[in-house]
């Protein structure tokens, strides 16, 4: 029992069941899955689900706001803290030289699939009309330009070591360009997509959750916990009132947390060894995190397929086409007319290869998309159809590596394998 639990801890198995209940329930019975969603928790004036409140006019803690809110606020921490982690000494970020061309390739990984949404929406038009809980709302589909932008760093990952090995550069190189894609996606969150009217004053919490986070570090304290419970509460109170997405909420204390003074790269089995703070935090949290996973993908994969429509299509055409486009051609710009290069034993076609592989978007896709568009439209099931359907990016680096003729490179067992999303 044990090991069938490790198993699927280890394999991200419990967003994938949690998506695909989501979905069955969702097309068996809509009215219930919703009522699951909505579920009331309390009433609140300071915490309570925005897409609700913008429906029905009612500060409600809902169970999805919940999940989305409150625990998805620990996943973006752990990615947070890969991202903070590589430019430590020995960190994939900390070599400006060699972390040129991925992040170079990152950058056309992100306008890629954004230009072909956004000229995609420009053909089939701009606006949709719909009404939800009687009134009549117009939607700009252009504001889903950033859900094909998203990388799943765990399942790109997964796929790229079946095609490649765990010894080929294409590796390290793929997993840097989703470290930087979840970096910039971050961002993105942050400053496009806010959840109410911006207060900017109520940032000042996060900053002087931070301040107290470096005391704390100054005092020597090293349990995570009074971190999370002091800074980290009083920044996710921040970020809440300040209008930004709460989920964002304990990135700031990230960096105040003790930490090693280098990095072994990211999925990397001897991570496990070190116990400062840093590490400790993300040992102890990453399987609580796939459970969250789990319910995440529970209560917002549940999409009628009836609401397939263009952004559907809009949304697979960025990630399947315009991501691997993107990524190829920045990395060959990066490597051929800059003169930067490519790792050793890489090639164009192992990073046009790579590319697909980076077209998974599914669980930050699948964030974006409940953040892009406003609850309980069609235009948003329509869209997280879309990052579901992402997985068929798997299918098509498989093809491209068999067609291109890639060589898998079995390397050292100790440097990849997973132990976070």
């Amino acid at each position: 029992m044990k090991n069938t639990i490790n198993f699927l801890l280890e394999n991200s198995l419990f967003l994938i069941f949690g998506a695909v209940g989501g979905l069955v329930w969702a097309n068996m019975d809509y009215e219930s899955y919703q009522h699951l969603v909505h579920l009331e928790l309390f009433r609140s004036d300071l915490f309570y689900d925005h897409a609700v409140a913008k429906q029905t006019g009612e500060h409600i803690f809902t169970l999805h706001y919940f999940v989305n809110d409150l625990c998805m606020a620990f996943f973006f921490a752990i990615a947070g803290k890969e991202v903070w982690e590589a430019t430590f000494p020995g960190g994939p970020l900390s070599n400006a030289k060699k972390a040129a061309t991925p992040l170079i390739a990152t950058i056309g990984g992100m306008a890629g699939p954004a230009l072909f949404y956004v000229g995609g929406v420009a053909l089939v038009g701009g606006t949709v009309t719909e009404v939800v809980a009687g009134k009549e709302i117009v939607i700009n589909m252009a504001d889903g330009w950033a859900i094909p932008c998203a990388t799943d760093i765990a399942f790109s990952y997964m796929v790229a070591r079946l095609v490649f090995g765990a010894g080929h550069p294409a590796i390290p190189f793929l997993l840097l360009l989703a470290i930087a894609d979840d970096a910039l996606g971050l961002i993105i969150l942050a400053v496009f997509y806010p959840q109410g009217e911006i207060q900017p004053l109520w940032m000042l919490l996060p900053v002087a959750g931070m301040m107290v986070g470096f005391g704390m570090q100054k005092m020597k304290i090293h349990s995570f916990w009074p971190y999370l419970l002091g800074p980290g509460l009083i920044s996710w109170v921040g970020f809440t009132q300040a209008g930004l997405h709460p989920a964002l909420g304990l990135l700031p204390i990230i960096c105040t947390l003790p930490h090693a003074a280098s990095d072994e790269g990211i999925f990397n089995w001897r991570e496990l060894d070190k116990h400062d703070t840093l590490n400790e935090f993300e040992h102890w949290w990453k399987n609580p995190v796939e459970i969250i996973l789990g319910l995440f993908g529970l209560l917002n994969a549940g999409v009628v397929f009836s609401a397939m429509g263009d952004v559907t299509w809009l949304v697979l055409a960025g990630l399947l086409v315009g991501k691997p486009l993107g990524i190829w051609l920045c990395a060959m710009f990066a490597a051929k007319t800059l003169k930067l290069g490519l790792p050793e034993g890489m090639d164009g076609k192992d990073v046009l290869v790579l590319g697909f592989a980076a077209g998974i978007g599914f669980t930050v896709a699948l964030f974006v998309a409940t953040v892009a568009f406003p609850g309980g439209t069609v235009v948003q099931g329509a869209a997280k159809m879309g990052a579901l359907f992402s997985f068929g990016a798997a299918i098509l680096t498989i093809v491209a590596g068999k067609v291109m003729g890639i060589k898998k490179v079995e390397g050292d067992p100790d440097a990849g394998h997973g132990h976070g999303h």
